[in-house]
């Protein structure tokens, strides 16, 4: 667990020295649409060509292999624009294919709670979970916690994630505690070891991501 906080350290650090422009957007404007991805099931029908419909399951690369389009990287897309891809490709074959995507089964909503906790790991997120439920849902701070530094790392689009801070000794104060963050599928909670001298707003992928980096969680 030490190790996915030393390495997403490193992350910062490799954010720190990029010196390419920081993307807009933040916390309060990522796109809520549902994204799809690894393991969703969808279903694709094509309006004028019914026989082509086929149902399949997001294969861990992201893509889905189709008899009209071949194969097609959908993950990270909504329906909509994951109608269109499929479309575009169709449309090598089929003349002015109609398609339409639909959800049939997805990846239950998540969180990741790392590092100085009393049970790290992946909690389903069900309702509305803010960073207090979620530290009191994973047991709770250890005793070597730097409750002053609670990292939070939302996904704010393909290439890079938000990074921000939490003292958690003031938010959960009686003036603060109302004011909890609430919690998005793939969020991550990192509760440190040690002080983290510098945080960048916004961390680019590493080969890893941030999904491997969950991966890595015992």
């Amino acid at each position: 667990m030490r190790g996915a906080v030393l390495l997403l350290s490193l992350c910062f650090c490799i954010c720190a020295a990029d010196q390419q422009q920081t993307p807009p957007g933040g916390f309060a404007t990522r796109d809520q649409r549902y994204r799809i991805q690894a393991n969703d099931v969808i279903e694709v029908q094509f309006r004028y060509t019914p026989e082509l419909n086929f149902t399949a399951t997001v294969q861990p690369d992201g893509y889905v292999s189709c008899q009209a389009a071949g194969d097609v990287s959908i993950a990270g897309l909504t329906i909509t624009e994951a109608s269109t891809a499929i479309a575009a490709k169709a449309a090598v074959r089929l003349k002015d294919p109609e398609v339409t995507v639909l959800l049939k089964d997805f990846v239950k909503p998540h969180f990741v709670v790392a590092g100085e906790v009393n049970h790290p790991g992946t909690y389903d997120l069900r309702g509305d979970v803010g960073i207090i439920q979620a530290i009191a849902m994973s047991g709770g701070f250890k005793d070597s916690a730097k409750r002053t530094q609670v990292v939070l790392v939302r996904k704010a689009n393909a290439e890079y994630a938000e990074v921000k801070v939490f003292d958690m000794n003031k938010r959960m104060s009686p003036e603060e505690v109302r004011e909890d963050i609430t919690l998005r599928p793939n969020d991550m909670l990192i509760v440190p070891r040690n002080r983290i001298s510098k945080i960048e707003p916004f961390m680019r992928f590493t080969s890893l991501g941030l999904y491997g980096l969950s991966m890595g969680l015992p």
